[in-house]
């Protein structure tokens, strides 16, 4: 099952053309399914119609349904969080200490869980994802490899050490300090969900994501961050989706000076995302419900096929030259100043700006040192030694 995930600065109509985009693919045959992982769901205002927590049809051959992050996260987090939560209360409740106990990421993480259910429905060929804004989609990327640090690390040997120390806890009076085993059962159940997800989102063969933008200046920078981190974390990018550009006449008058700044955003944006790149204009309307964003999916797509995948890339890979051996990371619109590298027993630990990365190494250079670092045509190969 194809999946395309639709994320941008919050405003610039992602939700729109997430749609947009589902409906273009059921006209070129595709049975599609779309889902709002977004906390501030608004698949139904853009349709002009409720679209809740179970799938509704919107159009032929298009079902759509908007996750309910809270249901899942409790689905997956309530009883590690009730411990937490009883651990630090002494026993009470409290819906403020509650609150405090959940990961950044983690609601949008298990929310995400629900393509993994519409694969194994078996009836979908394409799965569109309205994902949260960039800022909470990128939380959600580094808590896999935080979650997977921990397992690796201590997990079994603090489940050990639990089960040897409650019995004595229990007695003592002090028992609520030590975990029980039913705890550590569901955290190796919330891992293992994770780690679904986590093959869905790196499966760069079938799982793209697509950046939504505006030709207007803070949005095209922290797009150009976000195009960098998502390579980072190993998600594909195979295209740019630029919404509300200005049409071709309204370049006189009062428009003059817009359309000369909009132009000069639009080539930052050819120079800054060596990507397939599809404009939407901007309309007189909203386009509100399915009729209006089926005409916004051929005034975005054309006659191409939505659903296929518009550039093929392995944001991370080994290469094999000259006789060693590299890791080479897709950074597009980084610079060697803001990349840290440091080689950690079978990890690399790789730091862009204010995002970091564990990459697990395999066994065929995991314990060697960094021989070299270069970053050129936006990407980043690590040498390491013989």
């Amino acid at each position: 099952m194809r999946v395309l995930l639709h994320t941008g600065k919050g405003g610039v109509g992602k939700t729109s053309l997430a749609l947009a985009t589902a409906l273009g693919a059921a006209e070129h045959g595709h049975r599609v399914f779309v889902l709002s992982t977004d906390s501030a769901h608004s698949l139904g205002d853009a349709l002009g119609r409720r679209v809740g927590a179970e799938p509704v049809e919107i159009a032929p051959g298009v079902q759509a349904q908007e996750v309910s992050a809270l249901v899942e996260l409790d689905r997956a987090w309530s009883q590690i969080q009730e411990w937490l939560a009883a651990l630090l209360q002494g026993g009470g409740e409290d819906v403020a200490t509650e609150e405090l106990l959940v990961f950044p990421g983690l609601e949008e993480l298990v929310a995400l869980r629900a393509v993994r259910d519409v694969e194994l429905r078996g009836e979908f060929d394409v799965c569109v994802v309205d994902c949260a804004p960039t800022g909470s989609t990128l939380r959600m990327l580094r808590l896999p490899d935080v979650l997977r640090m921990f397992m690796t690390d201590i997990f079994q040997l603090k489940r050990r050490a639990s089960r040897a120390l409650k019995p004595v806890a229990d007695r003592m009076g002090v028992g609520r300090f030590v975990a029980p085993d039913e705890v550590f059962a569901a955290f190796e159940r919330l891992f293992g969900d994770v780690e679904d997800v986590r093959q869905i989102l790196l499966d760069t063969d079938r799982t793209s994501a697509r950046l939504v933008v505006n030709p207007a200046r803070m949005v095209v920078d922290e797009t150009r961050r976000s195009f960098a981190y998502l390579s980072l974390y190993g998600v594909a990018t195979d295209a740019v989706l630029i919404n509300r550009v200005l049409p071709a006449e309204a370049t006189g008058g009062w428009f003059q000076a817009w359309a000369r700044r909009e132009r000069h955003e639009l080539d930052e944006i050819a120079a800054s995302f060596p990507v397939p790149r599809f404009q939407a204009p901007l309309l007189p309307q909203e386009p509100i419900g399915v009729d209006a964003l089926r005409k916004l999916a051929g005034s975005l797509y054309g006659d191409a096929d939505p659903a296929q995948v518009f550039q093929h890339s392995r944001p991370i890979q080994l290469i094999h030259r000259d006789g060693r051996t590299h890791l080479a990371i897709e950074l597009p619109n980084a610079t060697l100043e803001e990349v840290d590298v440091v080689a950690r027993g079978d990890e690399l630990l790789v730091r862009v700006r204010d995002a970091h990365r564990r990459i697990a190494l395999p066994a065929s250079v995991a314990g060697r040192s960094v021989s070299g670092v270069r970053l050129a045509k936006n990407v980043l190969e690590v040498a390491f030694a013989p």
